[in-house]
């Protein structure tokens, strides 16, 4: 688990309805950061969680003006700021 910065959290840790903005991505995985990447998850975007599955996985996320769902264990490892 890693030491997360005050005010800072992983995407999977909003709650539906909370928006933040993207700060880093953890992922050492080059082939899912460039997947993650070209669906448009990049440092400083907006994100909002939209509707999280009944078992917890997997997660709706609203960005650029279109839906994505995502494994909890993709957005582990990107590092958020809540904004509201």
């Amino acid at each position: 688990m890693k030491i997360r910065r005050e005010g800072r959290t992983s995407l999977s840790m909003l709650k539906r309805g909370q928006r933040a903005k993207v700060i880093q991505l953890n992922i050492t995985d080059k082939a899912l950061r460039r997947r993650l990447l070209d669906m448009g998850i990049t440092e400083g975007v907006v994100v909002k969680m939209k509707k999280i599955a009944p078992l917890g996985d997997p997660i709706d996320i609203e960005l650029r003006g279109y839906e994505l769902c995502l494994r909890k264990a993709d957005l582990d490892m990107i590092e958020v700021e809540v904004i509201s």
